[in-house]
């Protein structure tokens, strides 16, 4: 998947899931009057029952206002933790002038809602937004003009709140749209489209609401794929080979005798047990043995770096300013480093899991997905199936931080269902979800800098090696850069893809570590040194904001240190100042402190961005200090939490959120730009505890001991 082009796949692909007849689709929602947005058009305000205009052949966002006044919001987003359920219903409520306790979401469901590319990139608020609140707004006006006429009186005359229209000097005189919309058949055009609020008039939006899914997820009512029932279901367990990408020799299953209603299935490498009872499947499973041929690779964790530096090789220039030549020259401190971090695991709570049953010629399926629609293809390809005939069904993620882009469990378990006849539920194992479950890349930054006698930077080179581009565009004036990519495809041991904000995490950290040494070495302060050098008024205006919130001059005490790191991913920018205690005997990090401000426009729910915030930063502890797959060639020694550390409540440190105010600004990511700094921000504060510059995530006790005692 390339990250760089999901916008470019959302827009150009907003047609493929309605291929099907548009009014047969548009007629199985029942009453009411729909509003349907087109991207580039006017939208048009349609009853059901009514033949549908050519406009609706390119429609991605419809909200649909029922005959009980309720409101449903159909987007091909799926919710997985990161609060879309609640921020999406805002931006509506608001521009609707209706409560935000009357909607009612309908999310990634194949059948129901608008293609959508897949829930990632932290896309969703940016693009999504947008479309729902101008189709909000325009719902708004014309069920106004259906006021007016029912009313008798002119549409400026009407003003609306909380899903009733009334007459502004005479509020006895209203209608609610639950009586516009009952028993009518409504076809209407807005002749002119009307404007989203201003910031002043907003009554929702900036207001911190807790997640409207909150109750249900806590009271355990909020359905997951595992917790599908289906009559006549089987549970599936897979057996796998012990090597990533080995291939089936032979099976032997003669054991299975022992085990009454077991049964077998085979796909080429698939083989699986099913059973009414899961526990059962799992120990049948046990018994089967299975002889593999397995992949010679010899790699692992500790040689991966060297590795990439040999093999790598295509390259190709990203960003690219003056000359690297004159700014070597004409710099009295140039300093170089390598950084490395590697392979990391999604560690999602939910592992990867599918329940799913064929009927007749149709395939329906629940799957812990963040690409429903993309599921879909995948299976109708598979099976040779007509995409109608595939029906991915609305289901909360136990988390997905991209690992659930890709789809091996949905194919696995639907190849099962086929082959033994009966609904099938397939939830992978800890031990799975590590091999299968698509790692983070390992990565290599190679990076130089050049600092003039004024102190200002003249020279920045920037060899990425497996990590991407994202984030890495320049904010720091440097007259003399260059940042190249280096890529091969098929090159790491074992699957990888998207990590929440992918790459951009190992690039910040390679990158804010470096500025931070050359910082240190010409003895300028990290802050004044950032300050100094960067030339975005937004970064500079945020890292303020962080250092103000922070207290940066405040003293130390004795074992502590203080991190700079600054970044920008999906449209925000950020800046995160974090504080730690090491012990230089053991080498013991305690995070104390981190402080993110961050600028990403609009904030439509600030509860929300604050809980996705500390979610990333605490994600972001993980892969900083503990985190590291273990492996040999193809094998993966790191199979559990046992063996695979994230970070814990006793290592959580006091997180402090603020934000740009820009209401009236275009909305920017959430999901995923606290997460890119913590790397950065906990070594250099490692380093000013301790002296020990890490330059390998994760920073270990271990690491910063060694870099002690070689000063």
């Amino acid at each position: 998947m390339k990250t760089d082009n999901h916008t470019d796949l959302y827009f150009s692909d907003v047609d493929k899931t309605f291929s099907q007849d548009r009014r047969n689709f548009l007629k199985k929602l029942g009453g009411g009057v729909i509003v349907v947005f087109c991207i580039g058009k006017l939208s048009l305000l349609q009853s059901f029952g009514q033949n549908t205009s050519e406009d609706l052949l390119n429609f991605n966002a419809y909200l649909r206002v029922k005959e009980d006044g309720r409101v449903d919001c159909y987007t091909g987003k799926i919710e997985m933790g990161q609060g879309i359920t609640t921020s999406l219903a805002q931006v509506l409520a608001e521009e609707l002038e209706i409560s935000i306790y009357s909607i009612d979401m309908i999310m990634g469901d194949t059948e129901l809602c608008p293609y959508a590319a897949g829930t990632w990139g932290s896309l969703t608020t940016r693009f999504i937004d947008p479309v729902l609140r101008a189709a909000a707004a325009e719902a708004r006006e014309v069920l106004i003009d259906l006021a007016a006429e029912h009313l008798g009186v002119s549409d400026e005359m009407l003003d609306v709140s909380n899903g009733t229209v009334f007459v502004k000097n005479n509020k006895s005189q209203k209608v609610t749209y639950a009586t516009l919309t009952k028993g009518k058949k409504i076809i209407k055009t807005l002749k002119k489209k009307p404007e989203i609020k201003k910031s002043k008039d907003f009554k929702i939006i900036g207001k911190p609401v807790i997640s409207l899914d909150a109750e249900s997820k806590v009271t355990g009512k909020a359905k997951y794929s595992g917790d599908i029932k289906l009559q006549g279901m089987v549970y599936a367990t897979i057996i796998r080979p012990a090597v990533f990408n080995s291939k089936k020799i032979k099976v032997d299953s003669s054991e299975l005798s022992a085990f009454k209603g077991v049964q077998l299935v085979e796909d080429e490498n698939l083989i699986a047990v099913v059973h009414s009872d899961p526990e059962i499947a799992n120990k049948a499973a046990k018994k089967v043995l299975v002889t593999w041929e397995s992949p010679e690779i010899k790699v692992d964790n500790e040689t991966i770096f060297q590795y990439l530096d040999d093999n790598v090789k295509e390259n190709k220039v990203f960003e690219e300013s003056g000359n690297l030549t004159v700014g070597k020259e004409d710099s009295v401190t140039i300093i170089k480093s390598n950084y490395y971090d590697g392979y990391k695991a999604h560690a999602s709570i939910e592992t990867h899991s599918a329940t799913c049953y064929f009927k007749d010629d149709k395939l329906t399926m629940w799957a812990s997905s963040q690409t429903p629609f993309g599921t879909r293809e995948q299976l109708a390809k598979t099976f040779d199936m007509p995409l109608e005939k595939v029906h991915l069904k609305q289901i909360y993620l136990g988390g997905g931080f991209g690992g659930k882009i890709y789809n091996r469990q949905a194919i696995e378990v639907a190849k099962i269902a086929k082959l033994c006849g009966k609904p099938v539920q397939l939830v992978w194992s800890r031990k799975e979800e590590f091999m299968y479950d698509r790692f983070r890349t390992a990565a290599l930054m190679k990076a130089t800098s050049g600092v003039d006698s004024n102190g200002k930077l003249n020279l920045w080179e920037f060899d990425i090696y497996c990590a991407g581009t994202r984030g890495t565009k320049l904010f720091y004036g440097i007259s003399n850069n260059r940042t190249r990519i280096f890529n091969e495809d098929d090159i790491h041991p074992f699957g990888t893809g998207a990590w929440r904000a992918p790459g951009n995490n190992s690039t910040t950290f390679a990158r804010e570590s470096h500025i931070d040494a050359t910082a240190h070495a010409v003895g300028i302060d990290a802050l004044e040194f950032r300050l100094n050098n960067l030339n975005n008024e937004t970064m500079s205006n945020t890292l303020k904001l962080a250092a103000k919130t922070f207290d940066w001059n405040r003293k130390k005490q004795e074992g502590h240190g203080y991190g700079i790191a600054l970044g920008e991913d999906a449209g925000t920018s950020v800046a995160m100042i974090a504080e730690v205690h090491v012990d230089k005997t053991t080498g013991e990090v305690q995070p104390i402190r981190v402080v993110c401000a961050q600028d990403m426009g609009q904030v439509v729910n600030p509860h929300g961005a604050t809980l996705q915030t500390e979610g990333g930063i605490t994600m972001g502890l993980g892969y900083a200090l503990y985190e590291d797959i273990e492996f040999n060639g193809g094998k993966i020694r790191s199979s559990s939490f046992n063996n695979y550390e994230i970070t814990k409540f006793s290592k959580t440190p006091k997180i402090e959120c603020v934000f740009i105010d820009k209401m009236d600004s275009k909305t920017q990511g959430g999901g995923e730009p606290a997460i890119i700094c913590v790397g950065g921000a906990i070594a250099n504060a490692v380093f000013d505890a301790c002296g020990a510059r890490v330059n390998r995530m994760p920073i270990t006790p271990k690491r910063i001991i060694k870099s002690i005692q070689n000063g």
